[in-house]
């Protein structure tokens, strides 16, 4: 059996960083942050969910703790348009390459603006999707700070 298209992109992404950052796959899905947390046994915040929104014609990658609820105003601020909305699913798949449930927030267009969660600085260690809806990467803040040359935001609903 082959391995997943998504997951062979993301490993090769980050080859190039040096960093032994090593996706790992999981047999329970890890398609939602609670689904996650439970297969790694950590905290729901240490989940580090992707989600697309767009505002008007800009899009933006959110990259936020499991157990945040993000802002729509602030979202619709940081994108400079008008209502912020989640993206349907084609339109993820379109904009970053990957499917919903397995968002990876590292190598997608760069003309998608990534914005960080300060919130996820609280931990060590969080995990991204890493394409697949079984697949996590665990990695530090600064670590993926500098993979998704991501701009840290406070996104977080008051």
């Amino acid at each position: 059996m082959s391995e997943n298209p998504a997951l062979v992109r993301a490993r090769k992404f980050l080859e190039k960083y040096n960093l032994e950052l090593v996706p790992r796959e999981h047999e329970k899905t890890t398609k939602t942050s609670a689904e996650a947390a439970e297969a790694l046994n950590v905290e729901l915040g240490q989940i580090a969910k992707s989600i697309l929104f767009r505002s008007g014609q800009q899009y933006g990658l959110f990259v936020a703790a499991g157990d945040i609820k993000i802002c729509d105003k602030k979202v619709k601020k940081l994108l400079g348009g008008g209502r912020a909305k989640i993206a349907k699913p084609d339109e993820v798949k379109e904009i970053t390459g990957y499917l919903v449930g397995g968002v990876c927030p590292f190598d997608i267009d760069k003309n998608v603006p990534i914005y960080l969660d300060a919130t996820m600085k609280r931990f060590d260690v969080v995990y991204t999707s890493a394409g697949t809806p079984h697949s996590l990467l665990p990695i530090s803040f600064e670590q993926l700070k500098m993979v998704t040359d991501g701009m840290v935001a406070d996104i977080e609903k008051d």
